[in-house]
């Protein structure tokens, strides 16, 4: 006897397909591409990204409700199995390639980040990564992951974990067919009001985190599912009523990609706009019929460019971040012209990976094959990342410890103590411009540190939590040197002032000084409040002023500061126009408070800042350093060193300590000195390199007080 095996029926659709959505996926795709090409095409196109998360969560949520109308019941399976084959083969492909083009295109020190980004993004959790790594010291200033785009997948399928859950668990609760509807739109309630409220308070108090994190963005998926479940009751809306809605939400949707820009509360309140339009121009299309935007959306090519838009996404970034590499900052029209290189590898992913598995007879009715295929997906790009990390990442040298260092021996650079390690600034003469142990040279021979582990050569802040990370106010008082000491040294900034504490924990070590740190990232010691991503920087102003408190109340023998480049805010918005002008004002305000209460402050003039990152162009460049060696006058006019000229001059009680001759001693600033890695980024200084710049600093604090005295 032949047995036959009966197939399991397929989910019911909850709609005919519609052309409309496949066009409104095209602008949403356009929005995203066009922004990352430049914000001068697209201000806002990052809201592309919203306006996916709402259709998405129509379709998902259609096929489910459809399916519970059909059946009675949600078939768990079959949901998952449709998403896996669905996404992960093209995700997986992607992540696999990208490792490869890590490999033959960018740097090695972005081997080791790449690698755990691909992990992250094969287990749909990158979108937490990135929301730890944007509040994260060490990150801060690092160039943008080759994966960052995949933060939206990941946040649709960690709520595609319990949506499908919860409208089950609602299903039954609901019982009769007539009172599902209503019962259905609790679900929404309970996941969309909480994470409306949770986006608006986040991004108002900590917008970073914010824009990443899922629990902020699960009302805009929820938002879909309400025009969803609403289904054909929206249908039945005067046609009159129904064009205007419709129009208004495509035009809500245009307009915010224009109004708003990187600077805007996002997501919050704001967010609204792009996502609520998105969900009315869903929810009206049908009744409006023709005379809606359905038939613009409609068109061929819009329909065209929205069946790509899955592929195009996931090609577009790594391309671009690895253009910018190879080929420098990119103007904005070499970058849309990668963006549109994009097309070629979407097209072939969408014709020959996508579409053959998506349309898979054999996976539609074996959805546990179905779930397979996508589990190898997932598992080859989390096997491919650790194995990147174990066979092309190898092993650096950690940073040398302090014993290895020249030591302070006095007050000269040119103390006849021999140094165990590299001599770094030691190798300079006393007075280093123009010295030739400082000029650029094409090999060495041999680097400290490695510079793949340059970017955690960092100060001791930052390795014991000392650091105020962006999201708070709260000042962390630190000690170090001779705890016991009567002379105490407080060393007040931003992280462009927290690198100078290994050479001065060196200095206090010699001196018997007591030092106390209160640094802060992205944060100068200012009375005057500042910008942080375009919006006013509260956290920052608060801290200053328990900063500015403590001192007042405990005033330090003397206060060293310095910082970084900032736009002053003024009425709520960043100041663009005179801006160093505008700083050295606020500067030159906040030192006078400190000297007014007799605490002598010297200013430790900002350091180089480099435009392209010099721990990369040396680690891809160690037989040509001179590659990596920028013009003096271009590195130090940028930063916040000219402010801090123009705010401490003639200003009494106030000392300006300019050691940028030992950091950039010719007309060319050479990348390593004296066999030291002088950066750990782009504009600052390795604990190595700023621990062998202690004698200089020992001997210019020594005639600061000096003259003090």
């Amino acid at each position: 006897m032949t047995q036959t095996r009966s197939r399991p029926t397929a989910p019911a659709r909850a709609t005919s397909f519609r052309g409309d959505i496949e066009g409104l996926r095209a602008l949403a795709v356009i929005l995203v591409l066009a922004g990352h090409a430049g914000s001068q095409f697209v201000p806002a196109g990052f809201i592309g990204v919203d306006v996916f998360f709402v259709i998405s969560g129509f379709l998902i949520t259609g096929l489910l409700v459809a399916e519970l109308d059909g059946t009675g019941r949600i078939s768990l399976l079959g949901f998952y199995a449709r998403r896996a084959k669905r996404l992960l083969p093209a995700a997986g492909l992607v992540l696999l390639v990208t490792l490869l083009l890590t490999y033959l295109f960018l740097p090695r020190v972005r081997y080791s980040n790449t690698a755990w980004d691909v992990v992250s993004s094969a287990l749909y959790v990158m979108n937490w990564r990135l929301a730890e790594q944007s509040v994260d010291y060490m990150f801060v200033d690092q160039a943008p992951s080759v994966l960052q785009h995949y933060w939206s997948l990941s946040v649709e399928e960690q709520f595609y974990l319990f949506w499908p859950l919860l409208l089950l668990g609602l299903a039954v609760l609901g019982g009769r067919r007539r009172l599902r509807r209503g019962v259905l739109m609790l679900g929404f309630a309970l996941v969309a009001v909480p994470s409306f409220a949770w986006s608006i308070h986040l991004t108002s108090t900590d917008s970073a985190p914010a824009y990443f994190v899922t629990t902020t963005r699960l009302w805009e998926l929820a938002l879909g599912g309400a025009v969803a479940i609403a289904g054909g009751l929206l249908h039945r809306t005067p046609r009159v009523l129904a064009v205007l809605l419709a129009w208004s939400g495509l035009a809500a949707v245009v307009a915010s990609a224009f109004l708003l820009d990187a600077t805007s509360a996002f997501p919050g309140y704001i967010a609204l706009l792009p996502t609520g339009g998105t969900a009315v121009v869903i929810a009206f299309a049908v009744a409006a019929r023709r005379a809606g935007p359905a038939g613009l959306l409609s068109l061929p090519p819009m329909r065209a460019v929205g069946a790509l838009s899955y592929s195009l996404y996931l090609w577009h970034w790594p391309l671009l971040v690895i253009a910018d590499y190879q080929f420098g900052e990119l103007s904005a029209t070499a970058r849309l012209a990668v963006v549109a290189a994009s097309v070629v590898p979407a097209v072939l992913t969408y014709h020959f990976v996508e579409n053959p598995i998506r349309r898979s007879q054999t996976l539609q009715w074996q959805p546990a094959q179905a779930l397979r295929v996508g589990a190898a997906c997932t598992g080859a790009a989390v096997i491919a990342g650790l194995l990147f990390q174990l066979t092309v990442w190898p092993a650096a040298q950690p940073p040398p410890p302090v014993s290895a260092l020249p030591p302070v021996a006095g007050s000269s650079p040119s103390a006849s103590a021999t140094p165990v390690g590299p001599p770094g600034a030691a190798a300079l003469s006393q007075s280093p411009r123009d010295d030739k142990a400082g000029r650029p040279v094409d090999r060495v021979a041999s680097i400290v540190p490695d510079p793949l582990v340059a970017p955690k050569d960092l100060p001791t802040t930052a390795r014991t939590g000392c650091h105020v990370q962006q999201n708070s106010s709260n000042p962390l008082t630190c000690v170090y040197g001779v705890r016991d000491s009567t002379f105490t040294v407080v060393l007040a900034g931003d992280s462009h002032a927290a690198q100078w504490l290994p050479a001065l924990e060196e200095v206090a070590a010699k001196q018997k000084w007591r030092v106390v740190s209160h640094t802060k990232s992205s944060c100068p010691f200012l009375k005057a409040e500042v910008a942080l991503a375009g919006r006013p920087y509260e956290s920052c102003t608060e801290w200053n002023q328990r900063v500015r408190d403590q001192l007042r109340a405990d005033p330090p023998d003397l206060l060293l500061v310095s910082n970084s480049l900032y736009l002053p805010v003024r009425d709520g918005k960043p100041i663009t126009q005179r801006v160093n002008e505008t700083l050295a004002d606020g500067l030159r305000e906040t030192w006078r408070e400190m000297t007014e209460v007799k605490i002598p402050v010297a200013v430790l003039r900002d350091t180089p800042y480099h435009r392209r990152d010099p721990v990369e162009c040396v680690s891809a460049n160690p037989d040509k350093l001179t590659r990596c060696a920028p013009s003096r006058d271009e590195v130090l006019a940028a930063g916040g060193g000219v402010a801090q000229e123009q705010a401490a001059e003639g200003q009494q009680g106030v000392h300006l300590v300019n050691l940028n001759d030992a950091i950039c001693p010719t007309d060319r600033c050479a990348p390593v000195i004296g066999g030291v890695l002088v950066y750990r980024d782009g504009n600052h200084l390795t604990a190595t390199y700023s621990r062998t710049l202690a004698p200089r600093l020992d001997s210019a604090l020594a005639a600061v007080l000096k003259r003090g005295s």
